[in-house]
């Protein structure tokens, strides 16, 4: 029973040694996400527009059902998105938007900060989606 318990407090005090630490300071030390990380979403723009060409299969997949798009065409005939809105405190990150899109118009990004002190700002509309 010393034995385990000596192996356990061994363990123990390797990892206060410096350079063993898994925390992290994080307001001056932000970690890099995973290249698979899921964070905030951003629509892709094209030359003079954004490549969304409102098929509606994003909210379609959406499980969350937080993604609002409403189309519209323009005078060359060509469907693009008037409204395009996610709702963040609805959304839980799964990603099926981006693998349903055809032209890989919406993608995630590795952005992780997303506190807000208004419900408002969690509504993410197309012009903010496009930054």
């Amino acid at each position: 029973m010393f034995k385990e318990f000596a192996k356990g407090l061994s363990i123990t005090f390797k990892h206060l040694l410096p350079g063993h630490s898994t925390t992290v300071q994080y307001p001056k030390v932000k970690l890099t996400p995973s290249d698979r990380f899921r964070g905030l979403h951003r629509l892709v723009p094209a030359q003079d527009r954004e490549k969304c060409v409102a098929c509606y299969l994003c909210p379609t997949v959406c499980p969350a059902k937080c993604i609002t798009v409403e189309s519209a065409e323009n005078e060359k005939g060509e469907k693009y998105p008037e409204v395009y809105t996610i709702d963040m405190l609805r959304c839980i990150f799964c990603g099926y938007c981006v693998e349903a899109c055809p032209v890989e118009a919406i993608e995630m990004t590795g952005a992780y900060e997303l506190a807000n002190y208004a419900r408002e700002d969690f509504e993410f509309t197309k012009q903010r989606l496009l930054k």
